[in-house]
């Protein structure tokens, strides 16, 4: 459920959309309108499985490249 946005408007959404993309320029969004422009929290992978997954990639990758002993 979207958290409560008092006064937060569309088109205050879009007019901080718009600004976040100049380059350098930090907009802050309060977590009524985060929610509202479509942020989400990312639980799909923790931190270490990403990188076990990394590691386990590349461990794959070279050992397909390594030439087998005779």
């Amino acid at each position: 459920m979207a958290p409560a946005a008092a006064g937060t408007g569309a088109s205050t959404i879009v007019d901080k959309l718009q600004d976040a993309l100049r380059p350098g320029y930090r907009v802050e969004f309060d977590p009524a309108e985060a929610y509202l422009a479509g942020a989400s929290d990312e639980d799909a992978l923790s931190e270490a499985d990403a990188l076990a997954s990394a590691h386990d990639s590349l461990f794959a990758r070279n050992r397909a490249q390594a030439p087998m002993p005779a």
